[in-house]
């Protein structure tokens, strides 16, 4: 077995243990609790509600977008908090000073990564399918592997934009910078409410970035034909949704690997020395 074969499985090892570790350690799982009845809690309050003009619930025209933006919004912030932490400890210098250590690394932090977002949509998923019954996923099996086509190109299309993201921050602390525009791009991606109703030049921002279309993709797996009246050209528009997050993910996948390299490059044990006093330093 070589050098790169040996990464790599050890990476698939690797991403493997984080990921059962995210559901053995309380303060993972408490934040998995919380967020599920959080979005649950919400859609259920809004479950008498109707998409304008229609008689559909709103309550449940509103799961699949709520589903798609946490994909976006783990898959950027997670990726880039996850190499913002390990370049602080000094995982990434000790994965740097061992054969393709690098490649294992990003193998393992990949499919942790990808496993916890499967395993979140899941477990936020089966009580709205409680909670509506039929109204999701009215074609049975279609639907979910249509859901799991629009979740593998998600990942495809965040997570390198994450990690490019994340090799550009100096510090854990700053990847604030990364989770405020994406909670902003939330407000304006019909999360919430149907994207027409904002003014036409919202509309188009958001048609730019991942999280519409992520929201998009989602509601035409999950919801019925009847419910596209609302979207933009009363049109599930598959397509540019699949054209959009395939560009965002060649755009990660060119981006990514020149800018973790050059990151890694810069890492030494000065540095690591260096953030760690800094981090003492605040916390005394």
């Amino acid at each position: 077995m070589n050098a790169r074969t040996a990464a790599l499985r050890s990476g698939l090892a690797r991403g493997w243990i984080e990921f059962k570790q995210t559901w053995t350690n309380f303060d993972d799982v408490v934040g998995q609790v919380v967020f599920t009845l959080l979005l649950v809690g919400t859609v259920f309050f809004m479950r008498n509600a109707t998409l304008p003009g229609t008689s559909f619930s709103l309550g449940a025209a509103t799961v699949p977008g709520l589903l798609g933006a946490a994909v976006v919004f783990n898959g950027l912030s997670g990726a880039a908090g996850y190499l913002a932490v390990d370049r602080e400890d000094g995982t990434l210098l000790r994965a740097k000073a061992t054969p393709h250590g690098m490649l294992g690394y990003l193998v393992g932090k990949t499919v942790a990564v990808s496993l916890g977002q499967v395993s979140g949509v899941l477990v936020t998923l089966v009580p709205c399918l409680i909670l509506y019954g039929s109204t999701l996923a009215p074609d049975g099996a279609w639907s979910y592997l249509h859901l799991l086509g629009v979740l593998a190109i998600g990942l495809l299309a965040t997570l390198p934009i994450g990690a490019a993201l994340g090799s550009l921050t100096t510090s854990a602390r700053s990847t604030g910078l990364i989770v405020l525009p994406v909670i902003g791009l939330g407000a304006i991606s019909g999360i919430f409410y149907p994207i027409t109703a904002l003014p036409a030049w919202v509309q188009g921002v958001a048609q730019v970035f991942p999280m519409y279309w992520m929201g998009l993709g989602m509601r035409s797996a999950l919801l019925p034909d009847n419910a596209v009246v609302v979207e933009i050209g009363q049109s599930w528009r598959p397509l540019p949704t699949l054209a959009v997050l395939v560009a965002w993910a060649v755009i990660g996948l060119a981006l990514a690997p020149v800018l973790l390299r050059r990151m890694a490059r810069r890492e030494a044990g000065s540095s690591v020395a260096e953030r760690r006093e800094k981090a003492m330093q605040r916390v005394g």
